[in-house]
């Protein structure tokens, strides 16, 4: 089997003249973590504060806590201790070398642009960002995937147009679950058919991490069935 070397990311939750500079102490141990064997075949890893979490999975919920990034759920991936480093768990989503796609020959990324869901939020924005030139959307739906009446219509316009929309969650945590039936009367008054093609569930991954996902995406294919498969193993 093909073996991955480790891809490891620190970074720092204060700047270099503050008392207490964390910066040198996470880049010592994202160095042990590169280093270590065990690394290898874990996908993606976010180093800081004595943690180790998958990128996928870690989010940052502090503007300013040392212990900002957590991994919710899924749990930590690691840990980094003074005589080894420890292992709790391997990604079950398809990561790095087992990827499908190939960017080292493209200039750029597709467009893809996130609208939010807010009480009264106009689906006309999502209109507008397909005519300013976005490749597909991703919505940060309320809760399991609500949007507003504006919104859905627009969104029915815009799948029917040809482009992908992906709903995720604004909510920080757990899987949009895709569905055949409406889940709200928002959604029941609305021409916004849940099955089609191009309205993509984004499962657990956060708005932003969506964006990522439908960019790379599009590089690939216009299919949304192939998209949703994608969002289902990566």
């Amino acid at each position: 089997m093909k073996s991955e070397l480790p891809v490891v990311v620190v970074g720092s939750m204060r700047p270099p003249d503050a008392l207490s500079y964390d910066g040198i102490a996470n880049l010592l141990q994202g160095f042990r973590v590169a280093a270590a064997p065990s690394s290898r075949n874990r996908g993606v890893l976010v180093v800081l504060n004595n943690e180790i979490n998958s990128a996928r999975d870690v989010t940052k919920t502090n503007a300013q806590r040392l212990h900002s990034f957590r991994p919710g759920v899924q749990g930590l991936m690691g840990i980094v201790d003074k005589d080894r480093i420890v292992y709790f768990r391997r990604p079950q989503h398809r990561n790095t070398h087992q990827s499908e796609f190939d960017v080292a020959k493209l200039r750029h990324l597709p467009r893809v642009d996130i609208l939010l869901t807010y009480i009264d939020a106009p689906g006309g924005l999502l209109n507008a960002a397909i005519e300013g030139g976005a490749e597909g959307l991703v919505v940060a739906a309320a809760g399991a995937g609500s949007t507003t009446l504006s919104q859905t219509k627009a969104i029915s316009d815009v799948v029917r147009a040809g482009y992908p929309v992906v709903v995720s969650s604004r909510t920080g945590g757990g899987r949009i679950v895709a569905s055949k039936q409406p889940q709200s009367d928002t959604l029941r008054d609305s021409n916004a058919p849940r099955t089609s093609p191009l309205r993509i569930e984004a499962e657990d991954l956060a708005p932003v991490k969506a964006r990522i996902l439908l960019m790379l995406a599009l590089t690939v294919t216009r299919d949304g069935n192939e998209i949703q498969r994608m969002f289902k193993e990566y």
